[in-house]
């Protein structure tokens, strides 16, 4: 069964925001003639990663609520320019959104499991992923999303 992973995703404070992010980056390295990739760095490789890789997703808190998710396609681990081992979370740069759910601030990654996870937007909440963020925001400040 695949496990999942759950991140805060500082410096976005929307799901367009990361969204917008992924392509500036994906656009940068096919400019350089780089593959393609998408990834997020951090320090500490999951020990489980095989249940991560095998149909795994990051899921993504944005301002107190996690939002959307990505597929983790693989995990790299490299030892970085300081001597410091971290790992790429390969990813998909599809990002799927999510119900809201809220969680609070912590540092690192942390396993989320399917049963945990937030469900995907159904096709009936379609007109969520259509609302302005800021509105979407004051809905689920007041308990209504």
């Amino acid at each position: 069964m695949a496990l999942n992973l759950l991140k805060l995703c500082v410096g976005c404070d929307s799901v367009e925001d990361l969204e917008e992010w992924i392509e500036f980056r994906l656009d940068e390295r096919r400019r350089s003639g780089e593959p393609a990739e998408h990834w997020h760095t951090t320090r500490m490789v999951p020990t489980r990663g095989a249940e991560v890789t095998d149909g795994g997703s990051l899921y993504w808190v944005i301002k107190g609520n996690v939002q959307c998710r990505q597929l983790i396609t693989e995990i790299r681990p490299f030892i970085d320019d300081e001597g410091i081992g971290r790992c790429h979370l390969m990813l998909d740069p599809q990002v799927v959104r999510t119900d809201w759910q809220p969680r609070r601030a912590f540092q690192g990654w942390r396993y989320l499991k399917p049963s945990d996870a937030p469900p995907d937007l159904g096709k009936g909440k379609a007109g969520l992923v259509e609302m302005p963020p800021k509105l979407r925001r004051e809905l689920a400040d007041l308990g209504l999303l």
